[in-house]
């Protein structure tokens, strides 16, 4: 399959396999042929592979060649790339933490939120 960045043939055996065993972002990248900034990928890496797990879940893989699986996952990391790379995680908000604390959204009844310097200066008085 020829479509790395630079130009050279991805190797796709088992890809899948492949891919569950990588932790960092960059072996995606590298793996998947697909360039990146590493200026937004340092700031966004989170939040794009949780986006790729997002879209992949969307897809049916099984029993598909290593060739077109190879195909659809490296489309799928270029697309949450993309999402990234012209906008902040904040505006995705893909990740929990995030939802909870939107700002365009009231707060739930029954939970406030308290700063944590204000509760550090309970201790600091006693």
């Amino acid at each position: 399959m020829n479509c790395s960045a630079d130009g050279r043939p991805i190797d796709v055996t088992d890809i899948l396999a492949r891919l569950k065993g990588l932790s960092a972002a960059e072996e995606f990248f590298a793996i998947l042929g697909v360039s990146y900034d590493p200026k937004v990928l340092n700031v966004s890496r989170l939040h794009i592979l949780k986006r790729v797990g997002q879209y992949l879940a969307e897809e049916d893989l099984s029993d598909l060649p290593d060739q077109v699986v190879a195909a659809r996952v490296r489309a799928t990391l270029q697309r949450a790339y993309e999402d990234f790379a012209t906008s902040s995680p904040l505006k995705h908000r893909i990740f929990k933490v995030l939802k909870d604390h939107d700002p365009s959204k009231p707060a739930t009844p029954g939970r406030t939120f308290v700063p944590f310097e204000s509760v550090m200066k309970r201790f600091a008085k006693e």
